[in-house]
């Protein structure tokens, strides 16, 4: 049965700039939409356009001297935040609230019930931002963000975060690694070979929060084999413990064969295989409610046709 997916698109997104040479480039999104354009599934998407993130949401997860530090460090023409990777523009502080306000659009929709799920084809990324620091290109943890808005203005109990960027997401961990209420699963190549250094098998969560960590690291040329055993062996037990009532997914496409972000060397269709797994742990635990938000990818050749499946496969749940 057709379902009705959302599709957040916005070419302010564009407007972040990072310089040359840089990994996370706006020709990401275009790529994105080119693939769902190329394949007729615009018309069959409701699209979603951004709105900048109200403070108050933002502030559920990130310090406000944070936020009022980035915004000054945009005002005042800097090009490079907290770290060498993190390059910005002037407009890097308002993309990014559109980016985070994006997330939440697609996710009020998905709660009203108006909408089945959604993909957000978003930037800046958001899972490595910390609570004070900007990281691995993030600024505002758009799905942390989503996670307390979900949680605050639904009265939802249990989020489900599944983060399979070949990158650990430390952020998200990090914001919700005390908390009970919101089950965060990473699959990810090993921190001893990939950025940022986090996410080994023993963080499973702190004080009341333990036990609602799962991290998967992958060693250096795996690929849709173990992927695939790997899912089925910690996250469809640990889902089925934990009956998340809305699912969100931080997708990273950089776990491609080709994308020279990693070792890792998933093919398109495991990519596929791993969000048609996804959408039916949401059938069976959370009504079907789940939100995918864009955060690595870098292969511009292969963004369209993973773009173009994930997106398909989301409106065939």
């Amino acid at each position: 049965m057709s379902k009705r997916t959302g599709f957040l698109y916005d070419d302010r997104y564009q407007e972040h700039l990072t310089g040359n040479y840089h990994p996370e480039v706006p020709d990401r999104l275009p790529a994105v939409y080119r693939g769902i354009q190329e394949a007729g599934l615009l018309e069959h998407l409701t699209l979603i356009k951004a709105v900048p993130a109200d403070l108050k949401w933002v502030e559920t997860v990130h310090d406000p001297q944070y936020i009022k530090r980035l915004q000054k460090a945009c005002s005042s023409g800097n090009n490079i935040f907290d770290s060498p990777d993190n390059q910005m523009c002037a407009a890097t502080y308002e993309v990014s609230l559109l980016a985070a306000g994006g997330v939440l659009e697609a996710t009020r929709l998905v709660m009203e019930g108006e909408l089945d799920n959604a993909f957000c084809a978003v930037r800046p990324p958001g899972h490595h931002a910390e609570v004070s620091q900007a990281m691995g290109f993030c600024y505002f943890n758009n799905v942390a963000i989503a996670a307390r808005y979900i949680q605050q203005q639904w009265d939802i109990q249990r989020v489900g975060i599944v983060d399979f960027d070949v990158h650990h997401g430390n952020g998200t961990q990090h914001i919700f690694e005390r908390d009970p209420t919101v089950f965060y699963y990473s699959i990810h190549q090993h921190p001893t070979f990939a950025y940022p250094g986090t996410g080994r098998e023993f963080e499973t969560g702190k004080d009341a929060g333990h036990g609602y960590t799962k991290n998967s690291p992958m060693l250096p040329g795996q690929g849709d084999n173990e992927y695939k055993q790997i899912l089925q062996r910690d996250l469809v037990p640990a889902f089925a413990d934990f009956k998340p009532q809305v699912i969100l997914v931080s997708t990273g496409f950089d776990a491609h064969i080709e994308d020279n972000m990693s070792d890792i060397k998933l093919t398109t269709e495991g990519f596929t295989w791993i969000i048609k797994l996804i959408v039916e742990l949401a059938a069976e635990h959370a009504g079907g409610r789940l939100i995918s938000v864009l955060e690595g990818g870098y292969s511009i050749r292969r963004l369209p046709e993973l773009a173009r499946n994930h997106i398909k496969v989301l409106m065939d749940a």
